[in-house]
């Protein structure tokens, strides 16, 4: 789902799917993306089949290829006139997988069913070549001043360039080398945001990802799958000589990137013009999980909105819901609809809650260490509680919860990360910000679930007596440092090593 786009009737067939193959919920993923979780083996071919029939993929939702690309879901009025979709959907044809495989079905060992005709030899990979990518690939387009879909995590980033009125598009910035995930136990694997590679114009766009794309293929650790991905690469090699091997690979020099600027993530929840007389509504998806839970029917809300008004459903890189096209006579009657169901407007959200999200760790996912999706909401309520207590009530903090250390929810750049560490443990990252253009680090390791907020309030208690005027709780940290933190709160106990500073990138631009 490039960009996180569906139609009404793909959604429609993909929340009936989950019912009939599944475990009656569908789950947004933080790449814009669909979960179905408990699949039987043998729903396979109908789930997958049933996809295809509405022509919707799984095809490069794993396996070390381009992934799922995403974009900024908003259809708002100056995102439209930049017109940066079709470079995505070419972005997500031309690096899709060509292997036949997919539609294979194997039986006892036997291909019982194949998409190739008698005689015919598998495709060729024109880009992956036979042994693909050392690791998974990730890209994104982010739009100018807007980064809602955290450009710096991605393999490569890609940042429209305007001209000087907004109204059309001049360029592409290519940012390259992010990534989230890491291993508690190897130090030489680490977070890291992209670093600006070169502003390019649109007819190049497609040459130079591909060129990047074969520099990994080519370059990328194929030896240790852990220190495989871009990031490795580029922090090895530089920036520079990366850049001077795109360029040789392209037989011309690449132009020197312009300044990219970031003033805010916007979530796009709540009512939006979209400049063409409708109108789009962005719902709070609490942590992605389209269920229905006693009193708050979000996937019967849901699902009544969009068979009653057909709008367009596009999906979030913070893992809510944006309903698109609707007309203005109808807001009404959708707010009203989406009421009856219990799903509360944005405006309704305690802003700790809105601006946090989770992974889904356990018990779907095979690389947890521990709870995400599952523990988050009752961290924030214990949170919300000591907020409140401290004379905090309402403050605007970003919390992200994985299960992991690889870091699907991106906890690594936001103002509190809680990043799994074992059973029941985690390590708290303070010092991020709203934007992503900065990353976090390790305030407290290994700390219990149920110690957590204990060890956040005189965090909190000291960010209310000794901030600046306006200062954000996440800049506050990161002016005040996380070891003189601990020293002026006594809370050494909870130190870890330092980072190397080697790996330090906090000002990708």
């Amino acid at each position: 789902t490039p960009g996180g786009i569906l139609t009404a009737e793909q959604y429609l067939a993909m929340d009936t799917l989950c019912d009939a193959v599944a475990s009656g919920s569908l789950r947004i993923t933080s790449r814009q993306g669909i979960q179905y979780h408990f699949v039987r083996k043998g729903d396979l071919h109908w789930l997958l089949a049933t996809l295809n029939d509405h022509l919707v993929t799984t095809l490069g939702a794993c396996g070390d290829v381009v992934r799922n690309i995403m974009c900024c879901p908003a259809p708002l009025a100056d995102r439209q006139r930049a017109d940066v979709a079709p470079y995505v959907q070419e972005v997500a044809r031309r690096f899709r997988p060509r292997t036949q495989a997919y539609y294979e079905l194997w039986l006892d060992g036997e291909r019982a069913v194949t998409a190739m005709e008698p005689g015919e030899a598998p495709g060729e990979e024109p880009l992956y070549g036979t042994a693909y990518l050392p690791r998974k690939f990730k890209i994104g387009f982010a739009f100018p001043g807007d980064n809602c879909i955290d450009v710096y995590s991605n393999d490569i980033g890609v940042v429209p360039v305007l001209d000087g009125d907004g109204e059309s598009l001049r360029g592409f910035t290519v940012l390259v080398g992010g990534g989230m995930g890491k291993n508690h136990t190897k130090p030489d694997t680490f977070p890291r945001l992209a670093d600006p590679l070169a502003t390019v114009a649109p007819e190049e766009l497609m040459e130079v990802l591909a060129t990047i794309i074969g520099v990994q293929r080519d370059h990328g650790d194929r030896h240790d799958r852990e220190h495989a991905r871009l990031k490795y690469l580029i922090h090895e090699w530089g920036i520079d000589r990366f850049r001077a091997e795109v360029a040789q690979r392209l037989r011309r020099p690449l132009p020197a990137p312009e300044p990219v600027v970031f003033e805010a993530a916007d979530d796009h929840l709540g009512w939006h013009p979209q400049g063409d007389g409708r109108w789009f509504l962005g719902v709070k998806v609490e942590n992605g999980r389209i269920v229905d839970r006693g009193a708050v029917r979000v996937r019967s809300g849901l699902r009544a909105v969009v068979e009653r008004f057909a709008p367009g459903v596009r999906l979030t890189a913070r893992e809510d819901i944006l309903l698109t096209d609707l007309a203005d006579r109808d807001r009404p009657d959708v707010e009203a609809l989406l009421g009856d169901y219990g799903v509360l407007p944005a405006e309704q959200w305690v802003a700790i809650k809105r601006n946090s999200f989770a992974c889904p760790a356990l018990p779907t996912c095979g690389l947890a260490l521990t709870e995400s999706e599952r523990a988050l909401p009752g961290v924030l309520d214990e949170l919300e509680v000591a907020l409140d207590a401290l004379g905090l009530a309402g403050l605007d903090v970003h919390v992200r919860m994985t299960g992991c250390p690889n870091g699907c929810s991106r906890p690594y750049t936001t103002e509190i990360g809680l990043v799994g560490r074992g059973k029941k443990n985690y390590d708290i990252h303070l010092g991020g910000e709203p934007v992503g253009i900065r990353l976090n680090d390790i305030f407290a390791e290994n700390v219990p679930r149920d110690e957590l907020v204990n060890v956040l309030r005189p965090v909190l208690a000291h960010y209310r007596d000794q901030r600046q005027s306006e200062e954000r709780f996440g800049d506050f940290c990161h002016r005040q440092g996380v070891d003189p933190l601990r020293a002026q709160l006594g809370t050494e106990r909870w130190a870890r090593k330092p980072r190397d500073p080697a790996k330090e990138n906090t000002n990708p631009s």
